[in-house]
């Protein structure tokens, strides 16, 4: 009894050693940055010759929209991030949130809270990335960003 109790605890032992080597393999591995963004298609991008552009995000967080739904109100919070080239001034980023805000709370308020739960995420950025330009360019402002990104969406 005692020899099977000695054999389960060493075939233990190695069992936890061997999964924590590999642990410490996998999670030493260099981190891939985000190199370039994928087309809207879906499709993988072309592969480019010389050097891959990089970004640098800005995020804003809690845009809280409240509709008007069943009976009752709805609140919306949302946090956006938007992609810029990594050359792009942080203070540029820092100056547009409020415009930026002011354009997404202006277009969610119009939309009725099933309208705006039935949206997938990918149509909801879309539709945001369209409007915010939009807004930018009636303003004949320059966008320091590439794309508006959905970070986080929560509704109740």
């Amino acid at each position: 009894m005692q020899r099977i109790i000695l054999a389960v605890l060493v075939v233990n032992t190695l069992a936890v050693a061997a999964t924590a080597y590999l642990n410490f393999r996998l999670l030493n591995q260099p981190v891939a940055s985000v190199t370039e963004s994928t087309p809207a298609t879906g499709a993988l991008p072309a592969p480019k010759t010389g050097k891959a552009e990089e970004y640098k995000f800005f995020a804003i967080q809690k845009i809280i929209v409240s509709l008007p739904g069943d009976g009752r109100e709805h609140y919306f919070v949302l946090d956006l991030v938007l992609q810029a080239n990594s050359d792009t001034d942080d203070k540029k980023l820092q100056q547009i949130d409020p415009m930026v805000r002011n354009s997404v709370v202006a277009h969610l308020s119009a939309m009725t809270f099933n309208q705006l739960r039935g949206l997938p995420i990918t149509e909801l950025q879309a539709k945001l990335e369209e409007v915010v330009l939009a807004d930018f360019a009636s303003r004949q402002v320059v966008q320091p960003f590439d794309h508006v990104l959905v970070s986080k969406l929560v509704v109740q």
